[in-house]
């Protein structure tokens, strides 16, 4: 049974809780909160046994050995770096890092520590639909480029029209639409395609100096991945993977629920399942076979790929805020 500390209280974290729950592969036993009443209150909710509000101290308990980090995305290099030099495993919510110098230190520190595993969560690469996609888009003759999208209003934008700057908006704790939704476009691309040889973002800035919203472009030699991405606005458009006459189409690109194969002749065949369950399971499930079996020789191909997408990933992401000329507060140009 592995043992879960959480740091983070928010939505997401009891999503991934129930999640990990109802694999019966885990034992939340652990929980941070800045506040030690957030922390007893959310570890009462789910049955976890210690509640801290002082970091270090944290990570000094031996009541866990795998964390799941869902705090703000500006500390979670900090508390990776605790993570990884206490030997626990750690469950990094994407985007894991804000740049390629924290991956890159996180990567060393790693490498120096080998018996710590490092996932980034992304959710949409390891669900049974997304692997649906793999597996056509192989079969396709030839692939002639993809559009995915995934836009949801976000109430905390409700908060900026009236004067506020909440976390997700912030460049001080590196927020806006690309560091959120996103990075599951991106995911999907990289995942798909590879990593593209030049990439472009042209966001639409909100006033609190990030983007609410924004398209990217990812060039290949013999197409491009357009990716369009909004906290400020929803959409209910499809995500699509173009062949010649015949495509894949996805209902969005974050939570790939539905999937349908159009042949030449628009006949619809359906994709994967509509499970309709917790998006978090399928995660949980893979980061726990690797946790449990790292000598597993699949595993290990497993837990290597994974790794490097994240590598991918992250650069992707620097590399469009470089583009667009987006810098979060102690970043310089």
């Amino acid at each position: 049974m592995i043992k879960l500390g959480t740091i983070g209280t928010n939505w997401i974290t009891q999503q991934f809780v129930d999640a990990v729950k109802s694999t019966g592969l885990y034992d939340v036993t652990t929980v941070y909160s800045r506040h030690i009443e957030t922390a007893e209150q959310f570890a009462d909710k789910n049955g976890a046994a210690d509640s801290f509000d002082d970091l270090k101290a944290f990570f000094a308990s031996d009541t866990f050995d795998t964390v799941y980090i869902a705090s703000p995305n500006s500390v979670h290099f900090e508390q990776a770096k605790l993570a990884i030099e206490h030997g626990k495993n750690l469950i990094v919510e994407k985007p894991a890092f804000m740049n390629q110098k924290e991956m890159a230190e996180i990567q060393r520190l790693l490498d120096q520590h080998p018996d710590v595993l490092y996932f980034e969560a992304a959710r949409n690469i390891h669900t049974p639909n997304f692997l649906s996609i793999q597996k056509k888009l192989g079969e396709l003759k030839t692939v002639a480029g993809a559009e995915f999208t995934y836009s949801k209003y976000s109430s905390r934008y409700d908060k900026v029209l009236n004067g506020e700057t909440p976390n997700v908006f912030s460049p001080k704790f590196g927020g806006g639409a690309l560091q959120d939704l996103g990075v599951y476009t991106v995911y999907d691309a990289v995942t798909l395609f590879g990593m593209p040889e030049e990439v472009a973002y042209y966001p639409q800035l909100i006033r609190t100096g990030v983007d609410g919203k924004g398209t990217a472009i990812l060039s290949y030699p013999e197409y491009t991945v357009t990716l369009n991405f909004s906290k400020i606005s929803n959409s209910h458009m499809t995500s699509e993977i173009y062949g010649l006459k015949d495509l894949i189409e996805i209902d969005d690109a974050g939570e790939i629920q539905h999937v349908d194969y159009l042949d030449q002749d628009g006949t619809r065949h359906p994709l994967g399942t509509d499970s309709g369950q917790n998006p978090m399971i399928p995660e949980a499930n893979d980061f726990a076979r690797i946790i449990n079996d790292p000598a597993n020789d699949q595993n290990q191909k497993d837990y290597a790929y994974w790794r490097q997408l994240s590598v991918y990933v992250n650069k992707i992401l620097f590399n469009l805020r470089q583009d667009a000329h987006i810098f979060f507060v102690g970043e310089t140009e």
